[in-house]
């Protein structure tokens, strides 16, 4: 049985994470493993430390963007540009069980870090390479960024309104999808390194994961050959479906069977409809989407939205208001889940911060650590991993090694 004196760090307790990520995907695809309860040391280079330490805004010189990623985490400041950082980072990783850096590919080896390299040091290591375009292709040494990713895989095509220029999707999914599949290709290596012994290298590609993501509308276009279209809120196949107008706002309706449909008709007083020959299939509905829009329309724009809410609750419609950031994460729903917390920063003393995502019933686990100040953690890494005497760190910190 657990002790329950000590709180439960999570399934990945005990395992061990060499963080060499910086800004968004990289550091996602850690978060998530320190999350799990892994313990993840962020490797950051001396000065400014992860770019996002300096993007704004700030609070007391903290940066709001690199507190959203890193919680859960240790710092350490190792200058990779030195030979005795190197080898500090070398010796790290052969007492680590993972290894993730998010480099251009190639950066690492020049480094003298590569895979081939820690492998040799630890063969269990599990090194996971998260990159733009992967480790080979006519883009694979190009720069990424979300919005670029966002329009090499087609998704930026099929967001916005109809008829108007792409929009960029509000949350950075091109760089979130190697917070996604960079932890999934890493616990299927630690599962099969139950079996072997040995690592692997995980070659984890945004555009990869950003054509993964595409799910129907990839099938769409290889059934019509034709690219899908924008549909703003709406559905390309399912009528109704969207944002409809209210008396003080606008609410999220969505019908995705013909059951559906009917308890939507009953909702808004014409069950007549049900049966309505132009609208009792879904595709009727879609090749009438301009008729049915403006029946559903024409009810809820005299009504508001927590009217509608109520009702389309009421009849077991999906539905839901369109929340702004702050209502979200404090909706009753959110606040049940714990899904913001407050942890102990070292700088800002007190923080809220989002919680873990997943949960694992009847075995709770305790608020994270609060994301770290730049090498918060060196000293003590050094000694606990490595074994270095205090004179020894003061030497490497009197050489700019460390900080």
């Amino acid at each position: 049985m657990q002790d329950t004196d000590t709180p439960w760090a999570g399934p990945l307790a005990g395992l061990r994470v060499l963080d060499l990520t910086r800004v968004l995907a990289g550091p996602s695809a850690a978060l998530a493993l320190a999350d799990l309860g892994a313990e993840v040391i962020k490797v950051e280079p001396p000065g400014s430390g992860d770019e996002t330490r300096s993007f704004p805004p700030f609070r007391d010189g903290e940066s709001h963007y690199f507190l959203s990623i890193n919680r859960g985490k240790k710092s350490i400041v190792i200058d990779l540009k030195t030979e005795a950082g190197v080898q500090l980072v070398k010796d790290l990783a052969a007492k680590c069980d993972v290894l993730v850096e998010n480099y251009r590919p190639g950066v690492m080896d020049r480094f003298g870090l590569g895979y081939d390299v820690l492998s040799a040091v630890n063969p269990g290591l599990i090194y996971c390479s998260i990159s733009g375009f992967g480790q080979e292709g006519p883009l694979s040494h190009k720069p990424s960024f979300d919005i670029v990713l966002q329009a090499l895989s087609g998704a930026l095509s099929v967001n916005g309104e109809p008829g108007a220029m792409p929009t960029k999707m509000g949350i950075p999914l091109g760089d979130l999808v190697g917070g996604i599949n960079g932890p999934i290709g890493i616990l299927a290596a630690l599962h099969e390194r139950h079996h072997t012994g040995r690592g692997r290298h995980i070659d984890v590609s945004l555009l990869d994961g950003m054509l993964g993501m595409l799910g129907y509308l990839a099938q769409l276009a290889f059934f019509t050959g034709q690219d899908p279209q924008p549909q703003g809120s709406q559905h390309p196949n399912l009528v109704p479906y969207g944002a409809f107008p209210a008396s003080d706002g606008s609410i999220i309706v969505a019908c995705l069977t013909n059951s559906f449909w009917a308890r939507i008709c009953t909702a808004i007083g014409q069950p007549e409809l049900i049966d309505d020959e132009r609208f009792d299939m879904i595709e009727k509905r879609r090749n009438n989407r301009e008729q049915v829009n403006a029946i559903v329309a024409s009810f809820t724009r005299q009504h508001t939205v927590a009217e509608l809410v109520e009702l389309f609750s009421e009849h077991q419609v999906p539905n839901a208001p369109i929340l702004g950031i702050g209502d979200a994460l404090t909706q009753p729903q959110a606040q049940v889940r714990e899904m913001v917390v407050q942890t102990e920063h070292t700088k800002l003393g007190s923080i809220p911060i989002v919680n873990r995502p997943i949960k694992f019933a009847d075995a709770p686990q305790p608020v994270p650590t609060a994301p770290p100040v730049l090498g918060e953690h060196t000293d003590s890494i050094l000694d606990e991993m490595l074994s270095l005497s205090a004179e020894d760190i003061a030497r490497l910190r009197a050489d700019g090694i460390v900080s």
